[in-house]
């Protein structure tokens, strides 16, 4: 496996663009010195940004494009306005044509999934394509999916999508055997709707070589982290995921204005700062920013827009990643050992 790794990176998309991209792609090189970017974006922004950037020095290449992608833009009309031109679209095909190894973009989600869906296609065997994160949790770190790549699922793409996750466990978790939860209502087999149901019934019957199925799991296991990997479709995924960020933001305001109120309170914070700062870089999302688009020909992360560059750059530590330890190749191998979900 070669330690070199490519990764092509949509320098104008996000709420900041090329002043989160270009720096948060340099805390990255700093961290893998064997990487190196194709950036694709307006030139007279990004370089220079780049040329400003010593821990960027002889590491990019940049792509001129004149077209990028609003975060309101409808999916539909980006793919039209943008298709073949824009910084995204771009950044995508140099991953689909071999000249990165994968694609980062903060920009318009529905328009990245689209765009990446018509330019790289599904995998082989792969249904639907799914958003997977990484979870924190008082255990460590889970993987969760889907986040919200579609609205509703079926038995068999809930199977697909244990099996993704299962890839992206062993490599981002370092784990030989993942154990696989359902999120369901209940516990119960006889809870839940059909396609959960009849999904709980293919992985306890099917042959698992490479994951191991837990069972049904409930809302409060994704903080536990009963299992390495949570399956669920993506209305249900986005939503939780949604609540997850809104709550360690309460939380967060709720311990700041505690800790303010009395001059107990305050003397009291002077003692225990450590331990908040470690909980604040716990709950920190930038930690865990990236979603994986997994199911299609190649890599693509998505990093949220409005992440700063510490945060893109945690997307980046996760694309190069997920290329140097080659998650495409293991989806398919899992895939073929699948019985359930093999490809015909």
């Amino acid at each position: 496996m070669s330690n070199r790794v490519c990764i092509s990176l949509d320098a104008m998309g996000g709420d900041h663009g090329p002043s989160t991209v270009v720096p948060g792609a340099a805390i990255a090189r700093e961290r893998h010195p064997e990487m190196t970017f194709l950036m694709f974006g307006d030139e007279a922004v990004v370089r220079p940004l780049v040329e400003a950037e010593p821990r960027l020095k002889g590491a990019v290449e940049i792509r001129h494009t004149t077209v990028s992608v609003a975060m309101d833009d409808k999916p539909s009309q980006a793919v039209r306005q943008g298709r073949g031109k824009s910084s995204m679209w771009r950044a995508i095909q140099a991953v689909r044509d071999g000249e990165a190894q994968a694609a980062v973009s903060a920009g318009n989600t529905g328009a990245l999934m689209a765009m990446s869906k018509i330019c790289l296609k599904t995998m082989a065997g792969i249904e639907r394509p799914a958003i997977a994160c990484l979870w924190p949790t008082v255990r460590g770190e889970s993987v969760v999916l889907d986040v919200g790549a579609t609205i509703g699922t079926d038995a068999e793409h809930l199977v697909e999508m244990a099996v993704m996750g299962s890839a992206m466990a062993r490599i981002v978790l370092d784990l030989e055997r993942p154990t696989v939860g359902l999120l369901n209502v209940g516990t119960e087999e006889m809870k839940g709707n059909e396609a959960v149901k009849e999904a709980a019934r293919l992985l306890r019957e099917t042959e698992l070589s490479n994951f191991t199925y837990y069972g049904f799991v409930e809302g409060n296991d994704l903080g536990r982290g009963t299992t390495d990997v949570v399956v669920t479709e993506g209305f249900t995924g986005n939503i939780a995921l949604k609540t997850a960020e809104g709550t360690a933001k309460q939380i967060g305001s709720y311990l700041k204005a505690a800790m303010g109120r009395t001059l107990s309170a305050k003397i009291g914070y002077l003692f225990a700062r450590q331990a908040f700062a470690a909980l604040r870089e716990k709950m920190n999302p930038s930690r865990a920013n990236g979603g994986v688009f997994l199911g299609l020909e190649g890599i693509v992360i998505k990093s949220h827009g409005s992440e700063n560059a510490q945060g893109f750059a945690s997307a980046v530590d996760l694309a190069h990643d997920m290329a140097q330890h080659d998650l495409m190749r293991t989806i398919r191998e899992m895939l073929e050992q699948t019985p359930a979900v093999a490809p015909a």
